[in-house]
């Protein structure tokens, strides 16, 4: 028994220096990243220096579109206000810089084909949907999604939503725009397979990210992810026995993965759980997989969702 105990420590010292000189050589890569303001840019350029705008942002700025078009969205007095408060959050990139620049490292590190050369700051007029655009060389990002859970902005947004305009969600949303490019969606329709799925997307993220709490990749809140562990057992007996797993019926992508206030098993202890349960699930049989497989990202990541979870001696945690 001493012997076993002795061999797990060993291995646990040697995965923990191994983590160590990888987070080592990615700190000290240098990708030259350049970082480009286009939100403050749209709004300080002279109107006889337009063109160098758009010769600088031309994929923002298309040819084919007037220049009298965005003289009079930058006079939009909703837009104005928008843009005083990104300025006032972000008079500077120091918040977002550092974080957002070591997703690219670690992009380029484990994707040495991929070279991040360019992150541009913009306002999306609070696109939920283009937080962070991951595409190629360059990075878009919206600032005007990230001014704080309690800005009146986002008012009218549902309360379990409201984390995501944290200036600490903007790291998470990089790696997960890279990761759903990296990782093509399933064409498993079952539960299981769907909930696998995003265990993948999430084991990507947690490469890409992983200083970061599983709280904030899975966007919960601590009590969320203490409920969620201590009914992980209760959680995968219910789907079990509903015989949910490889049930295509698209509802339950609807109950128990899609983003929500809580996750919808019809019991009475619904409104305790949170949203997306099936997504945990889904991570933890992903991250046992890894445990109990000797396989490397790239090989996880072309893994079908079945060989996954045949091969993940997965057992919730009591």
């Amino acid at each position: 028994m001493r012997y076993f105990f002795y061999l797990f420590i060993a291995l646990l010292v040697g995965s923990c220096a191994k983590k160590n000189e990888v987070e080592e050589a990615i700190d000290t890569m240098d990708l030259s990243i350049e970082w480009n303001r286009f939100d403050k840019d749209f709004v300080e350029t002279p109107e006889n220096d337009f063109n160098t705008l758009r010769t600088k942002y031309s994929f923002l700025l298309p040819a084919n579109v007037e220049d009298s078009v965005w003289f009079n969205k930058r006079n939009d007095s909703l837009f104005q206000v928008v843009t005083q408060e990104v300025q006032s959050k972000y008079p500077d990139l120091s918040l977002v810089e550092e974080p957002v620049n070591s997703v690219l490292k670690h992009i380029h590190y484990y994707f040495p084909d991929e070279y991040p050369k360019r992150v541009v700051t913009l306002v999306s007029d609070v696109d939920v949907n283009s937080r962070a655009i991951y595409a190629d060389s360059l990075l878009l990002l919206s600032l005007d999604t990230y001014l704080g859970k309690d800005h009146r902005f986002y008012k009218v947004f549902p309360e379990y939503t409201l984390r995501d305009f944290e200036t600490n969600r903007l790291p998470i949303d990089v790696a997960y725009s890279f990761a759903l490019q990296k990782i093509p969606m399933t064409t498993d329709r079952t539960l299981l397979g769907q909930m696998i799925y995003f265990g993948k997307i999430l084991a990507l993220v947690d490469y890409l990210v992983p200083d970061a709490s599983w709280e904030l990749k899975l966007n919960y809140t601590k009590e969320e992810m203490q409920w969620a562990k201590e009914n992980e057992v209760e959680i995968w007996k219910f789907l079990v026995d509903k015989k949910y797993l490889y049930d295509t019926n698209p509802k339950l992508f609807q109950r128990f993965i899609q983003k929500a206030p809580f996750s919808k098993f019809y019991l009475a202890f619904d409104n305790e759980s949170p949203g997306s349960i099936g997504v945990f699930i889904g991570n933890e049989i992903v991250q046992s997989y890894l445990k109990n497989n000797n396989v490397t990202l790239h090989e996880l990541l072309i893994k079908d969702e079945k060989e996954i979870f045949d091969n993940a001696k997965y057992k919730p945690k009591k």
